[in-house]
């Protein structure tokens, strides 16, 4: 666990969109837990195809004005891409290439089985089909995978935890090594033309920050089991996490970039107060 005693938090979007309220939300959280330390903002922009300069300046304009100050200069995922490649190199021993696609995936994951197919933090689970390949192997098209049960047996463990400030406080939620390969499976590390995957850049990046306390939504509550894993790996520190509620629309879905009627930028053009945004999220 993380022991500075300054505590330092970081809202981390991504500039593929114009921010929403659940953004606003996050942000907001991420500030609060922060007091009275640092709250940083990073750009994740590792995916080039989908990132636009002028959502990323609308970030800044928009949490400017909900009255959010943060240090600067800010970090810009796309500028740590050699960290990235160290990480990936440290990881080597235990990981491997693969050639799969969803298709290929979904394919080997429904024969014989039958009913829903596992589902992880990102889709469905990989059943393991290139675990056995070497990276000697890796070609331009590959993806390179954690080997879940090599990491485990080489970290000599059979569960991973961590601690959550906001669900259940106080308490160790952790799952065995049987529930990680069942449950997540073996993550990406690599994606295909981005030379990382949030799952690296963000443990990668939070370590650089010195991140004391991760805020983010329930939706990847999962999601920290695979990050703890990297961090035991990489000997990086594991911070406090905090998975805070989700901001849904009337039908209680998940607010998403494509919601555009419910972007900060929106309500800003039809006279509405930063006030008004944190009531309307609960602040």
């Amino acid at each position: 666990m993380a022991g500075s005693a300054v505590r330092r938090t970081r809202f981390a979007p991504s500039p593929t969109g114009l921010l929403h309220l659940g953004h606003a939300y996050a942000a907001l959280v991420a500030e609060r837990e922060a007091s009275p330390g640092q709250f940083l903002l990073r750009i994740e922009d590792i995916d080039r195809d989908r990132c636009r300069a002028e959502y990323e300046t609308a970030i800044h304009e928009d949490l400017a004005w909900l009255g959010l100050d943060w240090q600067r200069p800010v970090m810009r995922q796309s500028d740590r891409m050699a960290a990235y490649r160290d990480a990936l190199a440290r990881l080597a021993p235990y990981s491997y290439p693969c050639r799969c696609r969803r298709g290929d995936i979904r394919a080997a994951l429904s024969a014989p089985q039958e009913g829903a197919l596992p589902a992880g933090p990102d889709g469905l689970v990989y059943p393991g089909t290139c675990r056995g390949r070497s990276l000697s192997e890796a070609g331009p098209d590959d993806v390179i995978r954690l080997d879940v049960a090599r990491a485990f047996d080489a970290l000599g463990i059979d569960r991973i935890g961590f601690r959550d400030g906001a669900i259940m406080p106080g308490h160790d939620h952790v799952l065995t090594r049987d529930q990680f390969l069942d449950g997540i499976g073996d993550v990406i590390l690599s994606r295909r033309g981005m030379g990382t995957s949030y799952h690296l850049a963000v443990v990668v990046d939070d370590a650089a920050q010195r991140i004391t306390v991760v805020t983010r939504g329930k939706d990847l509550f999962d999601s920290s089991y695979i990050h703890v894993i990297l961090q035991k790996l990489l000997q990086l520190p594991t911070p406090l996490y905090h998975h805070h509620r989700l901001i849904r629309d009337d039908a209680g879905k998940r607010l998403a970039k494509r919601d555009d009627a419910r972007a900060i930028r929106h309500y800003r053009e039809d006279g509405a107060t930063p006030q008004d945004i944190r009531r309307m999220v609960g602040f």
